[in-house]
């Protein structure tokens, strides 16, 4: 993969990925959910919901109790670098996506 790769999700472009049977919420949630599993211990218990907000899509993260500090982090810099990163995912897809961690 090069640097200017955007790797497996470049695969599917545009429309074809809701209808390649990718979930609501697009690239954002796909990524949302990699990120969250690699980090925690116990990725059985990470659960992503999707909902509609006023401006785009809420995507509510849901881990295990023991794993919320390592998705929030020191200072909550974790949270933000996933926030930033799944608002870029969004943002191919064209849509505005607002990361909420639920303890």
């Amino acid at each position: 993969m090069t640097p200017s790769d955007g790797g497996a999700l470049d695969e599917v472009e545009g429309d074809e990925w809701e209808d390649a049977g990718h979930p609501e919420g697009g690239r954002a949630r796909t990524v949302l959910q990699l990120l969250a599993t690699r980090l925690v211990d116990n990725p059985d218990a990470v659960r992503v919901e999707t909902s509609e907000a006023r401006n785009g899509i809420k995507l509510s993260l849901h881990v295990a109790p023991d794993d919320m500090g390592k998705v929030i982090g020191r200072r909550g810099r974790v949270a933000q670098s996933i926030r930033s990163v799944v608002r870029a995912a969004g943002a191919r897809d064209g849509v505005d996506v607002f990361v909420d961690i639920v303890d």
